[in-house]
């Protein structure tokens, strides 16, 4: 299996509302991906960090295999939700990927 962990710093110029609007967008869009790629076994956001956090979104998904997650980096259903809420959103992207 493959675990593919994403963080993510919401721009700064954004208001909370925006913020609260963006984690919204974001949740559901990620997460309405189950089903609809092939070897997506999980995939999880976490919006609601405690105080101490750093990163306002946490993204947790897993798959089968590499191939299957190398497939969904270019799948049009992530594409879309990566370029819709996603990448005009953020200011900073950390990504961990490794193998179970």
């Amino acid at each position: 299996m493959v675990r593919h962990i994403i963080l993510w710093k919401i721009k700064s110029e954004r208001t909370a509302e925006e913020k609260a609007a963006i984690k919204r967008g974001v949740k559901e869009g990620l997460e309405g991906l189950m089903g609809q790629i092939p070897g997506l076994l999980a995939v999880t956001v976490r919006t609601e960090g405690l105080e101490t956090s750093t990163a306002d979104m946490m993204l947790d998904t897993t798959f089968d295999t590499f191939e299957s997650y190398k497939a969904y980096k270019t799948h049009p259903a992530h594409v879309a939700v990566a370029d819709g809420r996603v990448r005009p959103n953020v200011e900073v992207r950390l990504c961990l990927d490794y193998e179970e």
